[in-house]
């Protein structure tokens, strides 16, 4: 099967939730105060100044299409960076956040308090293959994100495509694109904070993807464009 050209992937901009689940966690609430749904939640003000950001970034090196989460944050995010591009957009739900389950809205401290025996269970199972009631493991989103791409590569061959998604995307696409073991991903996983708007590509090699930038946040430091305002970044150098 023909390699596709390159693969970007954007996590979303700051958004109002990312804001309230961090006060919530440093503040030791058991739950956090999001009125909206989920899907609903909109960027923050700083995430759509890093969109425009993503966006002169995009502009050096366009993409051919974006496909893009369903989530409001996720497709603010693309419209932002995308706008007057000519960009074709799809919405593929496949690109969906994890869905959580009961522990929905629930931070470290509420999940101990509230629900101990799953708390047990995840520590025993491991983030891999743990699945809360009504929601996914990561391994259950690996296996929607191995049909979208290869569906991407089957329709795109050669193309140049970018995909607007979540934090657990990011790291789950550097799963499937560079063959890693679940020991390997959960490793990356505890050293990195994947950032608002960091950048992730790979670009197809003798019949392979071969990293280039990993949860790179370069645009966002650049003289015009706003600081990420985030603590606690870690950007892997490749």
């Amino acid at each position: 099967m023909e390699q596709l050209h390159s693969l970007t992937v954007v996590r979303h901009g700051l958004s109002t939730g990312n804001v309230t689940a961090q006060n919530a966690e440093t503040g030791g609430a058991e739950l956090i105060d999001i009125p909206e749904r989920d899907a609903d939640v909109p960027l923050a003000p700083t995430g759509r100044e890093q969109a425009e950001a993503v966006g002169r970034h995009l502009a050096e090196h366009p993409p051919e299409l974006a496909v893009v989460s369903p989530y409001l944050r996720t497709r603010q995010t693309a419209e932002i960076a995308l706008a007057g591009s000519g960009v074709p957009v799809v919405v593929d739900e496949r690109l969906r956040d994890r869905e959580l389950g009961v522990l929905d809205l629930l931070t470290a401290r509420g999940v101990q308090a509230r629900f101990p025996d799953e708390a047990r269970r995840r520590e025993r199972l491991g983030k891999f293959y743990y699945r809360p009631p009504g929601g996914e493991s990561w391994a259950d989103v690996l296996l929607r994100l191995r049909a979208l791409l290869r569906e991407i590569r089957e329709d795109h061959p050669g193309g140049r495509v970018v995909l607007f998604a979540h934090e657990a995307t990011v790291l789950m696409v550097r799963y499937l694109a560079e063959g890693m073991s679940e020991a390997d991903l959960m490793a990356l996983a505890r050293r990195t904070t994947i950032a608002n708007c960091s950048i992730s590509s790979w670009r197809g090699e003798d019949g392979r993807l071969e990293r280039e930038l990993f949860n790179s946040v370069a645009h966002l430091r650049r003289a015009d464009a706003p600081p990420t305002r985030q603590e606690d970044v870690n950007a892997e150098p490749v």
